[in-house]
């Protein structure tokens, strides 16, 4: 670069040179050659990129001991750029990943300033907008990578917004971000009460990051302090079904956003229908298909906790007349259900945890799949539909494919496709990054 710049300068590999002009945003440590123009020392038998990595068990510490004096501080803006010097982009550096630096601009004249991220979040806000239409009152206002904020997810609901902070750099900005956030919302109209962080995840442990929970502490004009909410128990309405969120202790930021469309089609679907929700968290699925006409729903899951909420959510919407609920492992359900030759369900819907975090365990994950989507097809009548699903990105879709397609032989039945669908445009993808295209979801008719 010929001008002068106020950032560190890390040089890459020609890897990471084509990974970047391809448009990844992710630096590996492998793939930095030199730090300020000195050559970095590699570890004997130094770790290679891991180009298959997601923010997951994969990632770990992986600085050279001995080049520990030349790395900036963790959490440092730093330029990136060719063996050669050309400019690449700038990003976060981030000491105790695999993934050194997460790309935040390709610009070199961008300034990182106040400015320059409201205009990010307002790129974002006008996004959501724009695809989500009237359904912004629940949504996920900012998905990391996809928005470029790495490492940062951002869920509204209604009057509370849901932070998870996973990156290093993202983290130090907390107090630049949020109340940006509040500002660029109240814009146009809509008061937050508040901002909660769910940063109780392992995952920061290996940024270098304190695992916490608890409100945001944020300020009026003057800096003073403003009310926290009294309560971590909200109110959302999607697809006209009611459910009190606990962005406390609720799964990740509280509640699953991604699948609001996918409950949609499961619902137009359900009218007359004797459906099985397995794997039901808070509900979502069944309400949907309760709403949409089903017979009868019977919502399972293994924690009593989700249960619960099922119900209470089924009594807060006026179907629990419509709706039964399991505290049961569906993997011991489904065999079970086999057994007793009834034809009880003509519609199960199979929407699972993400059975592997890590490319390594992704064999044992496919077994997972295999098993409760066999024992779901043997047990559905002819005619019988079936929606089913895979949050993960580990489990990419084309072997979610051959999995569902071995499933179907085994239990001698054929697939006829509805539907086949994604996250909501919300939880936008970027054909540059496949870790953002991680949601697999299919409708099918069981012949």
């Amino acid at each position: 670069m010929k001008q002068n710049r106020p950032y560190p300068i890390l040089s890459v590999s020609r890897k990471a040179e084509r990974s970047v002009l391809a448009g990844h945003p992710w630096i590996y440590d492998a793939e930095i050659r030199q730090i300020n123009g000195t050559p970095l020392p590699r570890a004997k038998g130094g770790h290679s990129s891991p180009s298959d990595d997601h923010q997951s068990d994969d990632y770990q510490s992986a600085a050279a001991p001995d080049a520990s004096s030349l790395w900036p501080a963790n959490g440092s803006i730093v330029d990136v750029v060719t063996e050669g010097g050309k400019y690449l982009g700038t990003g976060f550096l981030s000491l105790h990943s695999k993934i050194r630096v997460r790309l935040i601009s390709r610009n070199a004249n961008d300034r990182f300033d106040a400015a320059f991220w409201e205009r990010r979040i307002r790129y974002a806000w006008e996004y959501r907008k724009t695809v989500m239409g009237p359904d912004i009152g629940c949504c996920r206002l900012i998905f990391g990578e996809a928005d470029q904020f790495p490492g940062l997810t951002v869920d509204r609901f209604e009057d509370i917004v849901v932070t998870q902070t996973l990156s290093y750099g993202m983290e130090l900005l907390k107090p630049v971000i949020f109340p940006l956030i509040v500002k660029v919302l109240a814009e146009d109209g809509i008061l937050l009460r508040g901002i909660y962080e769910r940063d109780d995840v392992s995952i920061r442990d290996r940024e270098g990051l304190a695992q916490h929970k608890g409100w945001f502490p944020l300020t009026d004009k003057d800096g003073r302090p403003l009310p926290q909410p009294d309560s971590c128990l909200t109110e959302i309405c999607e697809n006209g079904v009611y459910y009190e969120v606990d962005v406390e202790n609720g799964q990740k930021t509280g509640f699953f956003l991604d699948q609001k469309y996918n409950r949609q089609a499961v619902a137009r679907l359900a009218a007359g229908k004797r459906v099985l929700d397995c794997f039901t968290h808070t509900g979502s699925f069944a309400l949907n298909a309760a709403r949409g006409g089903a017979a009868h729903v019977c919502a399972v899951d293994i924690s009593q906790t989700a249960v619960d909420m099922a119900r209470k959510n089924a009594l807060r919407n006026h179907l629990e007349d419509r709706m039964s609920f399991m505290t049961a492992n569906v993997f011991d359900l489904l065999p079970a259900l086999e057994q007793e030759h009834g034809e009880k369900y003509d519609f199960i819907i199979l929407d699972p945890p993400a059975f592997t975090k890590s490319r390594r365990t992704v064999d044992n994950a496919r077994k997972g799949y295999k098993e409760i989507n066999l024992r779901a097809m043997k047990l559905l009548p002819r005619g019988g539909y079936l929606a089913t699903c895979s949050c993960s990105h580990f489990m990419p879709d084309e072997l979610f494919i051959r999995m569902l397609q071995s499933a179907a032989r085994d239990a001698g039945v054929t697939l006829k496709q509805i539907e086949a669908r994604q996250q909501a445009p919300d939880h936008p993808i970027l054909w540059s990054v496949p870790e953002t295209d991680y949601l697999k979801f299919y409708i099918f008719q069981v012949i």
